[in-house]
């Protein structure tokens, strides 16, 4: 694979994350911020110009920019995040087919583990 093919495969997964990003803001069961992170990283690797665009968008690029400086999950995304994967966990104990009991039981478990790895990020960057 050339070095252009290989850039541009990475700018069309890096406008596909993006994409799934901004519909993630209007779904409250898609995750914005975790498609933006796979985006910018797509973006570093396919196009400089469209990774500046995006570390730099006044609402995309706070979240990118905390999570490289430290892993850090602001308390309103926390909140978000927690609240919705709580729906979600709702959502799959009260309609997910009970004669699928591993598969019920392994989402439920996936989401709490995401829960824990969310809520113990930092709030806040660490100072120097």
């Amino acid at each position: 694979m050339t070095q252009s093919t290989l850039r541009s495969l990475y700018i069309v997964l890096g406008s596909v994350s993006l994409g799934l990003g901004v519909i993630g803001i209007f779904l409250p069961l898609l995750p914005t911020t975790p498609f933006l992170l796979l985006a910018a990283f797509f973006f570093s690797r396919g196009s400089e110009r469209l990774h500046r665009w995006l570390t730099e968008h006044p609402h995309f690029g706070p979240p990118i920019r905390d999570w490289n400086e430290g892993g850090v999950i602001r308390p309103r995304a926390k909140v978000v995040s927690l609240l919705t994967m709580l729906v979600g966990i709702w959502s799959v104990w009260t309609f997910f087919p009970a004669h699928l009991p591993y598969g019920k039981y392994g989402l439920i478990g996936f989401m709490l583990c995401m829960s824990v790895f969310i809520a113990t990020r930092p709030s806040k960057p660490k100072s120097c």
